[in-house]
């Protein structure tokens, strides 16, 4: 096969969806830092989930059509940094293939080589030694081999193959990488969707395993910390499989023998059952066993459990269902509510904010006035959709966006180049932490121009210092200091100021680092593992301490992934 049309790249595309999907805990897993934000792999599967589907139910063979909608998919679906750079190179891809039925070989080397060139300028400072190293090493590879008349799968093979060697450099380009003993875990995912074209074009076109996702046992990529694979709280969060959930008791034969069944081993039920869904509850009482499952194939879970016995009860609900209906009918609300704010005149200025936590969403919504919070965060990153449905429920001309998250900004900068077509002007203030989010917003005044907030929004948040406690997920050593797995951290930007078996203890070594004589704010903000009476411990224990220098307040947020949130301003 000398060239594809729409049809065969839509089958390479769902081919490198699924690949994704089968292998993003591992790409989760190579996260340098020991905190649980590893969620590269999760993002990019889920943006890569977002395309295929897009183009999924398609019919049309024209090849550009597909990555035209591929692209598109992409981008709406795009999470954190690694996904917005994997849409913004297949948008290139896409924009190569303009006006083509097909393609050839060399057609897919400059498609890529144009991606590799979008994905570079959609970058700010791109760093070497990542993602898009391994694209462009790739695939100038691909292009300087591409010949006229070449099997298409034999040029795949090169870009794959460059892209696997470009990945396993990436350490001696990022020294990071090398000293916490990781290759890059957007390269890797590239790597992981590749792969997935390539395996379609050798007919061996790559179907969801559900099993790997809770399993890690053959890692592929150089020192990878597979223990930690499941520790990633977006997989909890982000990744729930909906199937049916299952129900029944079975009751047991009281002669297998004579009734042509196997003898019941409780242990090997269970093993075998865990198998085949997760949310797994199974108790036994005499000569009954129930079992609730969620399972993609309950007719299998049925057939094996049939062999010990006979059903009493069964009951069988497709939470897939259920949770499109509930998914359909928010959407439903939602566009009414757009649409029901279309006729009205827009207000001229509108604030949203990204953020985690009943407390904080408060504090952003009641205390200063932010229009729509956007649920999200470390481990959690909305989709650029999700920014851009948020933005028109404000229903405004100009609309400040704050992402309080490094791996969001990008996201949100891409909802706000969707929406300049749609004469809304989205403000991006690139904020990067909570804290951050918080004193730019306070700066709104909406008395002045959009520049002028931007402005001031800007100058404040360059007062603010962030810190954050939370926990390790795995043991290291980075930049000199070790870690060991459980402990909490006190971290100042990306810097690890203080390490200790107690969250309390770590606050306030990490404020000691933070606070100088020129202080006159600190706000502690408390997670959802911190209970009230600690909060009012902590509240006493800092005005104590700095109450003559600075005003202290300790709110409560309810955020996860942190004990605490401080800011000193």
């Amino acid at each position: 096969m000398v060239k594809i049309d729409g049809t065969i790249l839509r089958q390479m595309i769902i081919s490198g969806a699924n690949n994704i999907y089968n292998h993003y805990p591992e790409v989760d897993a190579l996260n340098v830092f020991p905190v649980p934000d590893g969620d590269t792999g999760t993002n990019m599967n889920l943006t890569m989930s977002s395309g295929a589907k897009e183009v999924a139910e398609s019919n049309d063979n024209d090849i550009y059509n597909v990555a035209k909608a591929f692209s598109r998919g992409l981008l709406m679906g795009a999470r954190g940094n690694s996904g917005v750079i994997l849409s913004q190179i297949f948008r290139g891809f896409a924009d190569s293939l303009k006006g083509k039925k097909d393609a050839d070989a060399i057609d897919l080397a400059e498609a890529f080589l144009e991606g590799k060139d979008v994905a570079y300028k959609a970058v700010m400072k791109p760093v070497e030694g990542t993602m898009l190293t391994v694209e462009r090493e790739a695939a100038q590879a691909m292009y300087d081999n591409a010949e006229k008349g070449q099997p298409i799968d034999e040029a795949m093979d090169i870009l794959l193959n460059e892209a696997q060697a470009s990945l396993k450099r990436t350490p001696n380009l990022l020294p990071i990488l090398k000293e916490v003993g990781v290759v890059d875990s957007g390269g890797a995912g590239f790597c992981r969707v590749i792969e997935g074209f390539a395996k379609a074009l050798h007919n061996e076109i790559v179907e969801k395993n559900m099993a790997s996702v809770v399993s890690v046992d053959k890692p592929v990529f150089q020192n990878l910390p597979q223990e930690d694979a499941h520790d990633n709280v977006q997989s909890h969060l982000a990744h729930q499989d909906f199937g049916y959930c299952t129900e029944f008791i079975l009751q047991l034969s009281s002669d297998p023998a004579k009734d042509g069944k196997h003898r019941f081993d409780e242990r090997r039920f269970r093993s075998v059952i865990n198998d085949y869904g997760n949310s797994i509850v199974c108790v036994r009482d005499d000569d009954l066993v129930k079992v609730h499952i969620h399972a993609k194939k309950p007719g299998t879970v049925f057939n094996y459990a049939q062999q010990f016995g006979e059903f009493l009860k069964i009951k069988v609900e497709s939470m897939t269902q259920q949770h499109k209906r509930l998914m359909d009918e928010a959407e439903w609300v939602r566009q009414e509510a757009i649409k029901n704010d279309s006729d009205k005149p827009l207000k001229p200025f509108g604030m949203v904010a990204v953020c985690a936590g009943k407390g904080v969403e408060s504090i952003f919504k009641n205390d200063i006035g932010v229009d729509q919070v956007v649920s999200g965060g470390q481990t959690m990153n909305p989709s650029t959709q999700d920014i851009v449905e948020a933005v028109k429920l404000v229903h405004a001309s100009t609309v400040f966006v704050f992402p309080n998250n490094g791996n969001i900004i990008m996201a949100a900068s891409s909802a706000a180049d969707v929406l300049s077509s749609q004469n809304i002007n989205v403000v991006v203030i690139p904020t990067k932490t909570i804290p951050e989010g918080l004193v730019a917003a306070m700066m709104f005044n909406p008395s002045v121009s959009a520049e002028s907030n931007k402005t001031e929004m800007l100058e404040a948040i360059q007062g603010v210092k962030s810190g954050e406690v939370t926990y390790a997920i795995r043991d290291t050593t980075i930049d000199g200091e070790s870690v060991k797995k459980g402990e909490f951290m006190g971290m100042h930007g990306k810097d690890i100021t203080t390490v200790s078996n107690d969250k309390f203890d770590a606050l306030y070594k990490l404020l000691d680092s933070m606070v100088a004589p020129d202080s006159s704010i600190i706000t502690v903000i408390c997670g959802e593992d911190i209970k009230s009476d600690e909060i009012e411990d902590t509240k006493k224990r800092l005005t104590d301490k700095y109450g003559k220098q600075a005003d202290v307040d300790v709110k409560e947020g309810d955020q996860p992934v942190y004990s605490f949130i401080v800011s000193v301003e």
